[in-house]
């Protein structure tokens, strides 16, 4: 069994600023060699202009752009039209097919796999894809020092990526990982000779995005607008059918509807669809479809702080919230109570054995015999609209059960600061969804529960015996090369998150896409933030 390898450490404040949420620098508007200068943000499409597609995104623009640091919805989305990984997957069954890579790797469970490029790959600029720009990509990622969000998904596995001869790269694992096959995707391949001057990886974080993918960037306006093109040399797998697509960042859900709603509609499609307005929008002749996936709020405990120490507070507090009230009322059903951390659709789900069923006599009993009496609970949350409609339904079952409750919904960047700073909170109440990343579970369960990681120093949790049993079972997991036994050690280890409660799903909620079948074909609703259009075509 090879050694552990060796990670960074992120807090939260680095996540922020992967994502963009506090970077200055995000904001900047920065001139792109990319960019044609500013767009319009209204749709050409209303007034009958086929080749565009105009799409309403329901995040920001203004994020970080470079793949290997981004956790940006949006960004993201629009990466995978304009990068290719050297494997990539189909957005919605996340099989994986070869993209600048000619072929998948023949025996997954080997520790080498080679690759070889695709003949004729261009960059959006007109030079060739070369075997330097891939080694230079994976040195970026594994490079601990620049402290890439990639870093995390491959610093366990992979080893190296050493070049053979002009058109072929070798990567060299640290076991045999065969979901190393989906993981690839997350490994966007970018030009040396761009990002690799002076100022390429600001320039990236500001932008500036030249790939090998589908589409160009050719207008990027932070706050309002990305427009993407065809990119007419493409030669790879998934050739662009749409010639031009308009991107519009609108946050704000009211706005968001009204752009794809009625006769003059500007719009298209649009992500991030209130439950509210579903009904309306398809009486209107939209096709609103959802995707069930990961996307989750969870409770975190502060377990240094008493009485959530105790497991049965943790417990209790959990089995005392009516969560089918809350995805009635607050959801309008589009959600599922959570029966493990691992959404009931992922492939490596399994029911937990502790299972927090609506049960507020169990809940006072689990009070009771830790000794906790009158209980008040400050429960910071983030701002997001969807988890600030479920907190009325947390405060009033735990107080049924006789716990005082005190909401505290905030900015998600100022929430976090605290708890960055070191200032106290008991419970949090957050949102998540890292399946933008990859359905696989380790990859998912890491995200959360890693060994002196962000998430697990705000619990204050990851020092105890039972965290680091946690841990081992994970890496023995990730190591375990038998799929039978690699599965028991992962419901393993889900049973005991599941248990321990530390940071857990309450439920987990489904993503709504809304679009004009009238002038859209081939969309697929996903689960994850943000849309994919790569086999979608205007009518």
């Amino acid at each position: 069994m090879s050694a552990p390898v060796s990670r960074p450490v992120f807090s939260r404040r680095d996540f922020l600023r992967y994502s963009g949420t506090v970077s200055a620098a995000a904001a900047i508007s920065a001139t792109l060699s990319a960019c044609s200068g500013p767009a319009s943000t209204s749709s050409a499409g209303a007034s009958g202009d086929k080749d565009l597609v105009t799409a309403v995104i329901g995040y920001g623009n203004n994020q970080s752009w470079d793949p290997t640091m981004t956790a940006s919805a949006f960004s993201m989305a629009a990466n995978n039209h304009i990068y290719e990984g050297l494997v990539d997957t189909d957005p919605i069954t996340r099989e994986p097919y070869p993209a600048l890579a000619t072929a998948l790797p023949a025996d997954t469970a080997a520790t080498t796999w080679k690759f070889t490029l695709r003949q004729g790959a261009k960059w959006h600029d007109g030079q060739p894809v070369t075997v330097d720009d891939v080694l230079f990509t994976f040195q970026r990622i594994l490079d601990p020092a620049a402290k890439t969000l990639t870093y995390s998904f491959f610093g366990t596995w992979l080893k190296e990526v050493r070049k053979i001869d002009d058109t072929s790269v070798e990567l060299v694992f640290n076991f045999p990982f065969p979901d190393a096959l989906q993981r690839l995707t997350i490994a966007k391949i970018m030009p040396k000779h761009v990002f690799g001057a002076p100022g390429g990886w600001d320039a990236a974080k500001g932008g500036k995005a030249i790939g090998s993918g589908p589409y160009k960037m050719v207008a990027h306006n932070p706050k309002s607008n990305t427009v993407l093109e065809a990119f007419t040399d493409y030669n790879g797998p998934r050739k662009p059918v749409i010639r031009k697509m308009n991107w519009l960042s609108i946050v704000e859900s009211p706005a968001r509807v009204a752009k794809i709603s009625g006769a003059s509609a500007e719009a298209q499609i649009a992500d991030n669809i209130p439950y509210a307005n579903i009904d309306q929008l398809r009486s209107g002749g939209l096709t609103v479809e959802g995707g069930k996936g990961m996307n989750h709020m969870f409770l975190m405990f502060n377990t240094a702080q008493k009485p959530f120490d105790d497991i049965r507070v943790r417990q209790a507090l959990l089995y005392a919230i009516d969560t089918k009230k809350m995805i009635d009322v607050a959801l309008k059903g589009h959600g599922t109570p959570a029966t493990s951390f691992l959404n009931e659709q992922n492939p490596s789900y399994a029911k937990a054995k502790t299972v927090y069923h609506y049960d507020p006599a169990k809940a006072k009993a689990l009070l009771s015999a830790a000794g906790v009496t009158n209980l008040s609970v400050t429960l910071m949350a983030v701002n997001v609209s969807w988890i600030a409609d479920c907190l009325p339904t947390i405060a009033n079952s735990w107080q049924a059960v006789g716990i005082k409750t005190t909401l505290e919904p905030q900015d998600t960047a100022a929430l976090f600061t605290k708890m960055d700073q070191s200032q106290s909170y008991q419970v949090v109440a957050a949102a998540s969804n890292p399946n933008q990343f990859g359905l696989d579970a380790d990859l998912i369960l890491r995200y959360n529960y890693t060994s002196g990681g962000t998430w697990m120093k705000y619990t204050k949790w990851d020092t105890s015996p039972e965290a680091k049993n946690l841990f081992m079972l994970m890496d023995k997991a990730a190591q375990e090369p038998h799929p039978t036994k690699k599965q028991q050690l992962l419901h393993q280890y889900l049973d005991i998150i599941a248990e321990q409660a530390v940071l857990y799903p309450v439920l987990h909620t489904e993503l709504m896409t809304a679009w004009d079948p009238k002038k859209l074909t081939g969309v697929r609703p996903q689960a994850y933030p943000g849309i994919n259009l790569l086999q979608a075509q205007r009518r």
